[in-house]
């Protein structure tokens, strides 16, 4: 036998013994040992010339102590992610004022052909060991990383005997009313057997109704779908087998559905008389929304390949978006049934296939030189079906991708490395003659292939200016394309054709940051500031309550600053800032004019956060978050801005561990984010959560 802790090292999985939650926070973490599985590069946290950051299993279990809502774990987290919508849908929740490319253990799950704004809900993040953000633009995955990365790694066999793991939890809003109760159990075995480990894990969890801090039952977006009044389940497997000490081969398959009850329909407020939307009980027609995942991935390892790192991996992910439906005027046609009267609802379906490969070396030139390269390829098979009369409402576009790069990592002196890199991505669209449905004037839509190649740099530096102080400075070019599916769909003029469609042109978005970091005995300190353009964007419009994309010049820059403060062993502060600005150029003269809106970029915010370990058994956590007020020059979008106070408490029992998480502490009675920045809809006019408190219990034996 041998060493599996050298060996989860030195691939740069991460296999770090993360305290458990409650313990003391200053219990190392090893970060300067860290590698990160989301840079081709296996980069070092803390030695990255853009900012990367890794959120550790205790930071998620303190969020989830607080809050199921994947979209809130995020923006608590994250300063320039957007405030989550508390939808299942996430359109409109950007990072740096641009779409993430989100991932699972390297696996894309955005669907950026089609971009439904589905890809918050994916996987359970109690499956989650730790999460991997990259910000800005970044094309060392491809398509859709314009704004960032976020990669969910999955959780890893820890080795050894037999181990399992039991958890519940129960939130309810603050009356306790039983239709606002919600339920999860999870269930993990693992382990391993001579050369084999594995992990087998399951989850379920029950999601009752919402209600404001008024006590009123949250409008439910019965179209978009939701979490509340919702049922969730995931099934995660892997299983590895270590060919010898060098080499490893890992299979990951997970499965997750979210589903709607179906049991409230929507009650349109009244956005001039600030009435929000609210529910009633009732029976929506159609099929509840949902979402349905099954990402799979078989990764090979070999740390020692003649002196080099080789990393390969097939994935494939089959994702499934069903909306809700309703008798809309986009679903309308006369040879069906009569105007206004037929009802219909969209499911949009992507299937993907690819890989990686990844060769590295990280001593030539007497270790002065690190030299990653490594080719990727996709296809990725996307279509939007109304399912009710079996119509194609968005026609199958099949995406075709290979990428060769370099990245290289140069020690230049001491205190100084400089990396640059370059990936050239040949993309091919293909898409057969259709015709667009009645709403969109029927007309005939001639066929094409048109493909594109574009080269994308990279080049940054890292300065450490002494032992406690460094300087970093990147650019990054991302590689994006818009909804190509909302641009099909909406093709209203005869004689079109996909080869000359200009609007299906990718987006190439420049990202330039410098930055600052500092590690003073307890204090510790990042700020940096980016700018982030693209020559033809894609933003998003609300025209009669549907959005369209716009092909326009965007420009965004902004402020990022944390700051953390050690106390003493036992307390821990943090702050932090983000600030952003975004325009577009809406005349086309090559100049931005407008502000962008919610649905394209964040509110500025504060946050500040005191955790607190009083002994071994008892932990709490206080955080609070201030939005700022924003006007739009979109006529109807006006941001209001917010503050939010958010505390649990952890008590490590005889046998396993207890936690109490109240969100909205003070119950505070706001309209979210979302409702009051990217929509006029009186539908979508939500009110927040008011006071809601999760109780949960853990044990691992």
């Amino acid at each position: 036998m041998f060493s599996r802790t050298r060996l989860c090292l030195s691939i740069s999985l991460a296999c770090l013994s993360l305290p458990t939650f409650g313990a003391t926070v200053d219990e190392p973490l090893e970060l300067e040992t860290m590698t990160v599985s989301a840079t081709r590069g296996h980069s070092q946290l803390g030695k990255t010339p853009q900012k990367i950051v890794v959120i550790s299993r205790e930071q998620i279990e303190e969020q989830l102590a607080i809050t199921s809502d994947h979209g809130q774990v995020l923006s608590n987290l994250i300063p320039s992610y957007s405030p989550s919508r508390q939808k299942l849908s996430n359109a409109g929740e950007t990072f740096r004022g641009r779409t993430a490319l989100v991932m699972i253990d390297g696996v894309p799950q955005s669907t950026p052909l089609r971009a439904g704004g589905r890809d918050g809900y994916t996987i359970d993040l109690s499956m989650v060991e730790r999460i991997e953000v990259i910000y800005g633009a970044s094309a060392e995955h491809g398509l859709g990383a314009t704004g960032g990365i976020i990669n969910y790694v999955t959780r890893r066999p820890q080795g050894g005997t037999l181990k399992q793991h039991v958890g519940a939890r129960m939130e309810a809003a603050d009356d306790f009313d039983h239709d606002s109760m919600g339920y999860k159990l999870d269930y993990r075995v693992e382990g391993n057997q001579g050369n084999w480990d594995y992990l087998a894990a399951i989850s379920g969890q029950t999601r009752g109704v919402f209600y404001d801090a008024d006590g009123e039952l949250i409008g439910v977006d019965d179209t978009q779908g939701d979490v509340m009044d919702s049922r969730s389940s995931d099934l995660l497997l892997k299983l590895g087998y270590w060919l010898d000490a060098d080499q490893n081969l890992e299979l990951m398959v997970n499965r997750f559905e979210l589903e709607g009850d179906h049991d409230y329909v929507n009650v349109p407020g009244d956005r001039d008389a600030g009435i929000p939307a609210t529910s009633r009980k009732g029976h929506p027609l159609g099929k509840a929304p949902q979402n349905e995942v099954l990402s799979t991935s078989l990764t090979y390892s070999h740390t020692d390949l003649a002196g080099n790192l080789l990393t390969a991996q097939l994935y494939s992910q089959r994702f499934r978006a069903r909306y809700g439906g309703g008798i809309l005027a986009a679903f309308q046609d006369p040879a069906i049934a009569p105007v206004g009267t037929l009802f219909d609802q969209s499911q949009n379906e992507s299937d993907k296939y690819g890989g990686k490969l990844s060769l590295s070396r990280d001593d030539l030139l007497d270790g002065y030189l690190k030299l990653t390269g490594g080719l990727d390829f996709l296809q990725d098979t996307t279509s939007q079906m109304l399912i009710a009369t079996d119509r194609e409402w968005v026609p199958e576009t099949v995406f075709k991708n290979l990428a060769p790069f370099l990245q290289a990592e140069v020690r230049a002196t001491d205190r100084l490395t400089l990396h640059g890199g370059v990936r050239h991505e040949f993309a091919k669209l293909e898409v057969d003659s259709f015709q667009t449905i009645a709403s969109a004037g029927g007309v005939t839509v001639e066929g094409g292939n048109p493909d594109f190649e574009e080269t994308l740099y990279n080049a940054g530096l890292v300065f450490q200016a002494n032992d406690w102080a460094q300087v970093f400075a990147n650019y990054s070019e991302g590689f994006g394309m818009p909804d190509v599916g909302r641009v099909l769909r909406g093709i209203s003029q005869p004689g079109q054709s996909v080869d000359d469609f200009l609007d299906l042109q990718p987006i190439v978005t420049d990202n330039r940051e410098i930055g600052l970091r500092l590690n003073w005995q307890d204090l510790d300190f990042e700020i940096s500031y980016f700018e982030s353009d693209s020559d033809l964007g894609s933003r998003l419009q609300n025209v009669g309550g549907v959005y369209q994309v716009r092909r326009e010049r965007t420009e965004i820059d902004g402020v990022e600053a944390t700051a953390g403060w050690q106390v003493n062993d036992a307390h821990r502060l943090q702050a932090t800032y983000s600030h952003l600005n975004g325009e577009s150029d809406t005349d086309g003269d090559g100049k931005v004019d407008t502000d962008l809106d919610g649905a394209n970029i964040a509110p500025d915010r504060y946050g500040l956060s005191w955790q607190a370990n009083w002994s071994d058994k008892l932990n709490t956590r206080v955080q609070a978050n201030h939005y700022t007020s924003r006007s739009f020059d979109t006529p109807g979008l006006d941001f209001d801005g917010y503050s939010l106070v958010d505390a649990s408490i952890g008590y490590r029992l005889p046998v396993g561990e207890a936690t109490l998480g109240v969100e909205n502490l003070f119950n505070r009675d706001y309209m979210t984010y979302y409702a009051q920045a990217a929509s006029t809809r009186d539908d979508q006019f939500f009110a927040g959560r008011g006071r809601t408190f999760t109780l949960g219990y853990q044990v691992s034996f």
